[in-house]
């Protein structure tokens, strides 16, 4: 039996990654499986950030959260609900972030920044990361990490790979997201 030290997994975000990807099964193939479908989702990321923000626009409650100054943005903030949209250079500056995480994933090796990187998602979501203005609640991080991952599976699914390895890919994907989730749920807590 493999012992892990529970007070190590809340502090040490690689020791933590490290148990998740081992518990879950998330190794080398599951990377090289997103990596080897990133000619099938690059020419889409596109397409599945303005459908994130079509979803994410549609609701007041996450809309909410994009009214504050969003951080390393310089330009023009909205007043209220009714100014923003998915032309809004704010919203415009959100979806370049989206995009840069879609990039990451497919593009990026699962080093220690890496881990570092998707701990950081989870953060920016929370004051914790030093705009106090911005708290995504709980359930919305959720809802968006399940919407983004059925429309990473529906892209799997929808791409010309075999049986086989659009199992295999979705399934790293799913293996990633859980992880993702976790490193999300993590400041919450």
């Amino acid at each position: 039996m493999q012992r892990i030290d529970e007070a190590q997994l809340d502090t040490d975000i690689e020791y933590r990654y490290q148990f998740l990807a081992e518990f879950i099964g998330f190794g080398p193939d599951d990377v090289k499986a997103i990596q080897m479908f990133a000619p099938h989702l690059g020419p889409r990321i596109g397409e599945l950030v303005d459908k994130t923000y079509q979803k994410l626009l549609a609701y007041d409650v996450t809309a909410k959260h994009f009214i504050p100054k969003q951080h390393g943005y310089d330009g023009e903030v909205p007043v209220d609900l009714t100014q923003i949209g998915p032309d809004h250079p704010q919203i415009q500056f959100r979806k370049d972030h989206l995009n840069r995480y879609f990039l990451q994933l497919i593009g990026r090796s699962y080093d220690a920044k890496m881990v570092q990187y998707l701990d950081m998602v989870g953060k920016i979501h929370t004051p914790q990361a030093g705009n106090k203005d911005i708290h995504v609640p709980l359930i919305q991080m959720n809802a968006l990490i399940g919407l983004m991952s059925d429309m990473l599976l529906q892209a799997v699914a929808e791409s010309p790979l075999d049986a086989a390895t659009t199992l295999k890919t979705q399934r790293a994907f799913t293996k990633l997201l859980w992880i993702q989730n976790d490193l999300v749920q993590r400041h919450y807590s």
